[in-house]
């Protein structure tokens, strides 16, 4: 029986899809809106910005541009943030703007696609509950059939797929379970994925020998890694709500006693109601001007 990691580990997504072209333009194809499919790409180094300091073990990613000069960028986000989105725009942005280096014509720019695979549910509302697939663009808000083309944005959330086995989008489905049904707890591979040329080949390298003890040190150090910043997160979110919880509490004290005294009841009264002793009502009431 094989033992296997996780592909979403910054070493073994860049294994499958850093390192081995077929299988990142099968994803591409499979994932992405495009007009033509890509038949060759070239894989870009260097990273575009430095990473943030929070979320830092979060972010693995592969970049690469096909025979056409289109740019993919390809993003993991193992946790959630609001700041995610801003640095993918920055991300595409610089990427789109880099090729004024090669050429001075505006016309001869191409289209850069960004696609983000995010291990975390970020659309929460009742009508998007179902909804893993969320592409964007820039259209016009009256009229979006008509679109400014350079920027396009993929972000799927992988908690929510759920296989459906439709034909028509079958590869994409494959890669998406690949992402989301292997990892260190699968027994067995799906048969489903070793039908499929592309998926077994992805599915072999996530097989712990195929790599070095010192792979799997590093492989370790991301997990740990990862653990810890949700960890933290979950504590600092915690302490967010309890404060909030609080500050309300202590707002709607305020109104009370405010609203009380107002309507004309003493001080002994108001303190009877709130739980708070005379004094400290007092010093509520001078704070607000109400002596």
């Amino acid at each position: 029986m094989a033992h296997y990691l996780n592909p979403k580990n910054d070493l073994t997504f860049k294994r499958v899809f850093g390192e081995h072209k077929h299988l990142c333009m099968s994803l591409l194809n499979s994932m992405l809106p495009l007009d033509k499919p890509i038949v060759s790409i070239e894989y870009q180094t260097g990273e575009l910005m430095p990473e943030l300091k929070i979320l830092r073990y979060s972010i693995v990613d592969v970049r690469c541009t096909d025979i056409d000069g289109r740019q993919f960028i390809v993003e993991m986000q193992m946790e959630w943030s609001e700041s995610f989105k801003s640095r993918v725009l920055l991300n595409a942005s610089k990427a789109y703007v880099k090729q004024l280096d090669i050429s001075e014509e505006f016309k001869l720019l191409q289209p850069v696609y960004s696609l983000n695979f995010v291990n975390d549910i970020f659309e929460k509302s009742p009508e998007m509950r179902n909804e893993y697939y969320h592409h964007y663009k820039i259209v016009n808000v009256k009229d979006t059939g008509k679109q400014i083309e350079g920027l396009e944005f993929v972000f799927i959330e992988l908690p929510k797929f759920k296989p459906q086995n439709r034909a028509e989008r079958k590869l994409q489905e494959l890669w998406l379970r690949f992402l989301t049904e292997i990892n260190e707890a699968t027994k067995e591979a799906p048969k489903e994925l070793l039908e499929n040329n592309y998926t077994r080949e992805a599915v072999s390298y996530m097989e712990i020998g195929a790599y070095t003890k010192e792979q799997l040190e590093t492989y370790d150090k991301f997990r740990d890694a990862i653990m810890t910043e949700r960890s933290l997160i979950g504590d600092a979110l915690r302490k967010g709500e309890a404060k909030g919880k609080t500050e309300g509490k202590a707002e709607e004290q305020q109104r009370m006693i405010l609203n009380s005294h107002q309507a004309g009841l003493p001080v002994e009264t108001i303190s009877i109601i709130t739980g708070l002793t005379p004094e400290e009502i007092k010093k509520i009431l001078c704070r607000n001007g109400k002596n």
